[in-house]
């Protein structure tokens, strides 16, 4: 069984840890006021299906909680809530989103939480928990609200980096060189159609817990999902703004393209109208015909490399003001 901590909390303390899944159960069903967390990372089916029928859980929530690769949503199942949630984190080195999922089940004197991935680890999460008495007096609602707070505020080094790398895309797209973000800036933006999955349908399960009447959420607790709730509404507004700011650099870097492709077209129509004009009098007069006017001319070789240069020296004192040079 891939279970990583099992405890029973009662009156603020943890009473029982490293349990067996069967004791953890009968310590809940045997006390009321007594509740079990359990955290799983990664079962399969088979490790899974013990927590299945000692906690009674549907079939389709456990059919998520095991495949995993569902977006943000919040569900009731008969007296049992399932959320999934979906933290990240952030790789400035290769300028990624690395994505986990957290599947919870919340029901009468339990949190079953189910781990994928390695973003966001719960461990260190249930420590800080049980090192306040008044969190774990409120129930498995309580260890609810740490996990979502923790998720959403972890979103915050990722909008940083994710920022920071939009910034860059700008000044390269209007530096003076040549350089293309192009292929930069669709990567960024497909980094922030991830982020976009994972925090736009968080918005309406917080809103839910933070108004709707659950029989596991305290009245006391609902002010505090409402902060969360007003701090993932922030979240996702940012990546609303990313979304838009990309979508105007890449406009914008595409114009920068144009605007030197035809600098460069303007600049060689500029100097193959310079070159025009001693490749015409060098052709004329190498039509080797026998009679033509100041052939044997003395003067006639020099003259036409003199009005060659004045031809070319005067085209390109034009196009150099009309900035096409």
């Amino acid at each position: 069984m891939t279970i990583v901590d099992c405890a029973v909390y009662r009156d603020g303390e943890r009473r029982a840890g490293d349990l067996e899944l069967q004791d953890a159960y009968e310590h809940c069903a045997s006390d009321e006021a007594a509740w079990v967390w359990i955290g799983l990372h990664q079962p399969t089916e088979e490790e899974f299906d013990s927590v299945r029928q000692e906690f009674r859980l549907h079939p389709l929530a456990v059919e998520d909680a095991i495949k995993a690769h569902q977006r943000p949503k919040l569900e009731e199942y008969g007296d049992t809530t399932f959320l999934v949630l979906k933290p990240a984190r952030y790789h400035e080195d290769t300028e990624e989103v690395e994505f986990g999922e957290i599947l919870i089940f919340m029901g009468e004197g339990f949190l079953i939480t189910v781990r994928h991935g390695e973003t966001t680890k719960l461990h260190d999460l249930r420590e800080r928990v049980e090192s306040e008495p008044e969190l774990l007096r409120r129930g498995p609602a309580g260890a609810l609200h740490a996990i979502v707070d923790r998720i959403v505020d972890d979103y915050a080094p990722v909008l940083q980096g994710v920022e920071d790398d939009i910034e860059e895309v700008e000044e390269a797209a209007f530096a003076p060189g040549r350089s293309n973000p192009a292929q930069r800036i669709y990567h960024l933006k497909r980094e922030v159609l991830e982020l976009h999955r994972a925090t736009a349908p968080l918005v309406g399960p917080l809103e839910r817990l933070s108004s709707d009447s659950h029989p596991y959420v305290p009245e006391e607790m609902r002010s505090y999902f409402r902060d969360v709730y007003d701090h993932a509404v922030r979240v996702n507004d940012a990546v609303e703004t990313f979304r838009e700011m990309l979508n105007s650099v890449l406009g914008a870097n595409l114009t920068q393209v144009t605007v030197r492709q035809n600098d460069d077209v303007r600049k060689i129509s500029a100097w193959v109208a310079i070159l025009a004009v001693p490749t015409m009098l060098a052709g004329i007069y190498g039509m080797n015909f026998e009679h033509m006017p100041e052939l044997k001319w003395t003067l006639g070789y020099p003259l036409v490399l003199v009005v060659m240069a004045s031809l070319c020296a005067a085209l390109y004192g034009y196009f150099k003001r009309s900035g096409w040079l």
